[in-house]
């Protein structure tokens, strides 16, 4: 993985008009609509003044277009992705992009160093004065010169808010796009005194801005015939519902409550999904009551509302681009975009090829009578909605029981590795060593392996009852007392694991004060500067920001689910399950690397998943070679036992 050595730097920041709703429908169908233009393009060379041209009234010069397409010029942005592909449908012809391999994203450096990917809280988060942090006052001019306006008297009828209709705030609007430009080379200079990160890092992000630009072929037909029959299935159900209650909406929580309880003759506390099951579940209820119960799970599903992110994303070439963002958290796994593939609901049932079949033949009446909810079927085909372009199909192929298998191996866990060695099924193996007996899965002491299977997911990252309440361990009929005596035989059964989470948290604390602490599989905990780094056995490095013990906890800066740049409190166990997760996340990264070399396509990943386009004709042959480099050792991670599972379909589908 050789890096190219750039003869210059060219810092850009664009901004941009469109009618397209850039959050809702994506970066590639903004960027393709009709009334798409740059408006400023602001830039500079090395530590060279910044520029801003004003293209609404005059073009990108032909010196900086070549610069652009210059191989040898290295070009800085700060979400990178946005003035690349924006670039690309002024300066290339349809349908092709600029390549990535000539960019750096500040945003990918500032989430691998540990901080925030948005510009505006970036800045502040890395210290920066206030001459080289972004201007507060972007998101109204943003909104006034970059969005389509509603016509009103005061200005005229018109849609769209020009540089004449408001001289002053373009004037400031062209600050704005020079104070960008100002903040990002700062950032992208201060990011560069940090820990280098790996060169690899950057070729994955080459890959993963190609596997966007590829994009996901979807099949607008089934898709608008179900949001079709959708909306009148719906409205068939509310006037059901209004027929049978007599309420003016029954969706409403207080009306149907009141019709419920007059119905039942007793209180209803909650309408909850699981209060209205454990209604359903009793026989002593009436059936208007049943049926109106089972309407209203039916009218609470979004089954149909799933589809909506197919029909706002997909470009004209019939495929949604753009759906995965690198290094998406922490650990460096990606992140899901516009239609969320690693969210789809979990399929109701196994025969696809029927229900699909009569979706695209419109044969509703047979699907009604099929199957007992509607929305059970929409919910279950949403992934057999992307399928490959004419003429090719897809090899999918996942990473089986991955995070396990590092675990085991990255703790020298021996019978669980001799597990994976063997082809064993890990959680039979787990119950056998917690209870001291056989399992065999459908076998001999078989009701055992789901309790293995709850402790392996719940428990390996220093997880104690709580956890196994998450995993559902008590619709086992599991008490309490059980739960805690499972928690106890499985750190006894694994006591390489249960040490370590104490062993890295010690190293990471150490790093903390200032030592350089060294662990196995070539791992290390240091400190540079404002931020402690576990180094993973790939060479990458996981950034803690400001880290400190605060009464005897470790505490460090981060965002929080809210995506608020805030406080984190971590442990030796959670530390862990982020080392486990980045090795597994970097095992992936290989593999797309290997597929990459080889010509591979590839188009969607899911977690631990990849699905390619390949030609029809070739799809078995390019599926064993799929697996078969998933399999292939990995240099960095000597005895690591790694195994891909999968399949060929001409749609996609959840094994």
């Amino acid at each position: 993985m050789t890096m190219m050595i750039y003869s210059k730097i060219l810092h850009i920041d664009l901004e941009t008009f469109s009618s397209v709703d850039l959050a809702k429908c994506g970066l590639y169908k903004y960027a393709e609509s009709d009334d798409f233009r740059i408006l400023l393009f602001g830039y500079a060379y090395d530590d060279g003044p910044v520029k801003v041209i004003d293209v609404t009234k005059e073009d990108i010069p032909i010196p900086l277009r070549m610069d652009i397409a210059d191989p040898k010029v290295l070009k800085v942005a700060h979400n990178a992705n946005f003035e690349r592909v924006c670039l690309s449908q002024y300066l290339c012809s349809k349908g092709h992009y600029l390549p990535p391999d000539q960019w750096e994203d500040t945003m990918i450096m500032a989430s691998e160093q540990g901080y925030p990917a948005s510009l505006a809280q970036l800045g502040p988060a890395l210290g920066l004065g206030e001459d080289e942090t972004k201007l507060d006052t972007g998101r109204r001019l943003i909104q006034y010169f970059c969005k389509p306006c509603k016509p009103t008297k005061a200005n005229g009828g018109r849609t769209i808010n020009r540089p004449k209709d408001a001289p002053d705030k373009w004037e400031l609007f062209i600050e704005y796009n020079r104070r960008d430009v100002i903040a990002e080379r700062a950032i992208w200079d201060k990011l560069n005194r940090m820990t280098p990160i790996k060169p690899s890092e950057w070729v994955y992000w080459y890959i993963d801005q190609r596997i966007n630009d590829r994009g996901i072929q979807i099949d607008m037909d089934m898709v608008s015939a179900i949001e079709s029959y959708g909306t009148h299935h719906s409205d068939d159900l509310m006037a059901r519902a209004k027929l049978l209650t007599g309420l003016e909406n029954p969706r409403s929580i207080v009306q149907l409550k009141g019709w419920l309880e007059e119905k039942e003759g007793h209180k209803i506390d909650t309408l909850r999904k699981s209060a209205i099951d454990d209604m359903l579940e009793s026989d002593d209820i009436q059936p208007e009551t049943r049926e109106m119960l089972e309407l209203r799970k039916e009218l609470g599903k979004t089954s149909v509302k799933k589809y909506d992110a197919f029909t706002r994303s997909v470009c004209l070439d019939g495929r949604v681009h753009g759906c995965f963002q690198f290094y998406g958290g922490r650990t460096g796994r990606w992140a899901g975009r516009l239609i969320q593939p690693q969210n789809f609901p979990k399929p109701k049932f196994d025969d696809l090829d029927t229900a699909r079949s009569l979706v695209k033949d419109g044969n509703w009446d047979v699907l009604e009578m099929l199957y007992p909810s509607m929305n059970d079927v929409f919910s279950t085909l949403i992934r057999t909605a992307i399928i490959p372009k004419p003429g090719c199909s897809f090899a999918v192929a996942d990473y089986s029981a991955i995070e396990a298998r590092v675990i085991a191996w990255l703790t020298r866990e021996t019978w669980r590795m001799k597990v994976f060695e063997k082809g064993g099924d890990i959680y039979c193996a787990s119950a056998s060593q917690m209870f001291g007996v056989p399992v065999v899965k459908h076998g001999v002491n078989g009701e055992l392996r789901q309790k293995g299977k709850i402790a392996e997911l719940a428990l390996g990252y220093g997880g104690g009852v709580p956890a196994m309440k998450n995993f559902k361990a008590d619709k086992l009929g599991m008490s309490e007392k059980e739960m805690q005596e499972t928690v106890d035989r499985w750190r006894r059964s694994s006591p390489h694991i249960h040490k370590y989470w104490y062993t890295l948290g010690h190293a990471f604390e150490g790093a903390i004060q200032g030592e350089t602490v060294t662990l196995d599989r070539n791992m290390m905990c240091f400190r540079h500067g404002n931020q402690v780094y576990i180094r993973l056995p790939s060479g990458r490095n996981i950034a803690y920001v400001n880290p400190r013990i605060k009464d005897g906890h470790i505490e460090f800066d981060g965002l929080n689910q809210a995506h608020k740049w805030t406080t984190i409190t971590t442990w030796g166990g959670k530390l862990t399950e982020n080392v486990v997760q980045a090795i597994a996340r970097d095992c992936l990264a290989e593999t797309f690397y290997r597929c990459d070399r080889a010509g591979i396509p590839i188009v969607m990943h899911v977690h631990d998943e990849i699905i390619c386009e390949v030609p029809a004709e070739q799809k078995e042959e390019i599926y064993k070679k799929i697996l078969d480099i998933m399999a292939t050792p990995i240099e960095w991670a000597p005895g690591l036992m790694l195994k891909g599972d999968g399949f060929t379909s001409s749609y996609y589908k959840k094994d």
